[in-house]
């Protein structure tokens, strides 16, 4: 009876939101920050947005425990450093469906557990190859003898660089030969399950990687130059990405794989192209793009199944892609609307719906005392400087972003306020050997903001923020390897 109420609320939860008009896209929720929302005010903020999919990076009981009932469909996640021990034995993997499944499929609209997220990036320098398809086959079957398997369906994200062309146009795509025979092993596990493939892909990496790449490519724009292959005609860089991973699927004798992109963003800070008016641009040539409600040129008859990348900004993750990486988020931490988005894609310009009831630390900023300062202690300021950011969080400084022209004071004010906040304000955060100063202005400079926490509560904070510490040092051992 329970599971039954369940599945006609969920369907009635459907009707209302496609009554309503929006595109069927969902976000990727992460939450790799100091100072997370609660997770029934992003639960709120979905649901206000009409945002009616969302893929998470882990399977928290407190997330799960926020979305029943919501009707949102969930993608769970297990994250890259447990596939060992789910490769390691089917019992592993039916303790964590036990463990993390069972109270919440009859409450959650979980649809697919992720394994993993890109295990085979290059820079992980090959860690988790041997332990992904193990692992993904242990979760399926554990999913099976919990009689779950077709209801929550088992894949592995993977990143585009899975699959490359070397002449850079769709017919030559191939999966890449240090992996191709594993690949073609996951792909048939995926396909003989009724499992899609789930691929990441990243406009803006190719601009950054290359600042002659074709901007008006990775922006959907009239006027790009076309890429023409065989018979196709190729306009962006979404079309141009998808099709190559398609004719790299032909290659391995699989044709009809169900797709879904599981991660497509730009972010908005950190970089001179990741700026708050490029991501706008990107979502609103993106959304133009898929409201044409038609394919590729190799597959043009279907439909994109899309997340996008991010919800929220994550001021933990780590500054090893670029400064960008904690910029991701259409939302900032506090969850605040960046820019006018149209989730509809049926150009609304307007903002998108801020999350509610935010509780703010105290109306305080940490900031240097020039009163004090000279040019007897400028090395003093310096060191200080270096600390709060290799402490806190500096991306926003880096050239070409948004605090980059404030003053050399006030750079030095940004990089104390970021320690200070991250740190809860508290007094001590502020000294900087007597260089810091607590003021009760606000401390903004235009387009530069200096933020303030969100009062999360102190439990939430230390754990949270501790994890992201952990799991960034992790992450940064295994590409180090």
């Amino acid at each position: 009876m329970g599971r039954a109420v369940f599945v006609l609320c969920y369907w009635w939860c459907m009707l209302v939101v496609l009554a309503n008009g929006s595109l069927d896209v969902g976000v990727n929720w992460g939450n790799i920050a100091t100072h997370p929302l609660p997770p029934k005010t992003v639960v709120q903020l979905l649901k206000d947005n009409r945002i009616r999919k969302v893929k998470l990076f882990d399977c928290d009981p407190k997330t799960l425990l926020a979305l029943e009932g919501s009707g949102i469909e969930v993608m769970v996640a297990i994250p890259n450093l447990q596939l060992a021990n789910m490769a390691d034995s089917l019992v592993n993997a039916e303790d964590w469906v036990s463990e993390n499944l069972l109270d919440f499929v009859d409450k959650v609209n979980i649809s697919h557990v992720a394994v993993g997220n890109e295990p085979f990036l290059k820079s992980y320098n090959g860690t988790f190859v041997k332990h992904t398809f193990p692992a993904l086959r242990n979760i399926q079957k554990a999913l099976d003898k919990a009689n779950l398997g077709k209801q929550i369906k088992a894949t592995v994200p993977l990143n585009a660089d899975v699959y490359e062309s070397a002449s850079s146009k769709p017919s030559d795509g191939n999966f890449r030969s240090d992996i191709k025979t594993l690949i073609t092993q996951i792909v048939k596990f995926l396909k003989d399950n009724g499992a899609p493939f789930v691929v990441n892909i990243y406009p803006f990496l190719s601009l950054y990687q290359d600042d002659n790449f074709p901007i008006e490519f990775a922006f959907f724009e009239d006027g790009a130059k076309p890429v023409d292959d065989k018979n196709y005609h190729y306009t962006n860089v979404l079309d141009a990405n998808y099709d190559t991973l398609l004719w790299s699927l032909k290659k391995i004798g699989v044709d009809d794989m169900k797709i879904i992109i599981g991660e497509i963003g730009w972010p908005t800070d950190g970089n001179k192209h990741a700026t708050t008016k490029d991501a706008q641009k990107f979502y609103d040539g993106l959304f133009k793009r898929l409201n044409e409600n038609k394919g590729t040129p190799l597959r043009p008859s279907a439909k994109f199944d899309v997340y996008l990348f991010g919800l929220l900004d994550e001021d933990q993750k780590s500054l090893e892609p670029g400064y960008f990486e904690r910029h991701w988020g259409i939302f900032r931490l506090d969850g605040m609307p960046k820019f006018p988005i149209d989730f509809t894609g049926k150009g609304q310009n307007k903002m998108p719906i801020g999350a509610k009831n935010v509780e703010y630390m105290e109306q305080k900023w940490c900031v240097l005392d020039t009163s004090i300062v000279d040019n007897k202690i400028t090395w003093m300021v310096q060191k200080q400087t270096d600390l709060a950011c290799s402490n806190g969080d500096c991306s926003s400084l880096t050239p070409g972003s948004s605090c980059s022209n404030i003053s050399n004071i006030s750079h030095v004010s940004y990089a104390f306020n970021m320690y200070y906040q991250m740190r809860n304000q508290k007094k001590e955060a502020c000294d900087f050997e007597g260089l810091g100063m607590i003021v009760d202005k606000n401390a903004s400079q235009g387009q530069c903001l200096f933020p303030i926490m969100i009062d999360v509560g102190a439990g939430e904070r230390l754990s949270f923020g501790f994890g992201g510490i952990i799991a960034a040092i992790l992450t940064m051992f295994f590409m180090l390897m």
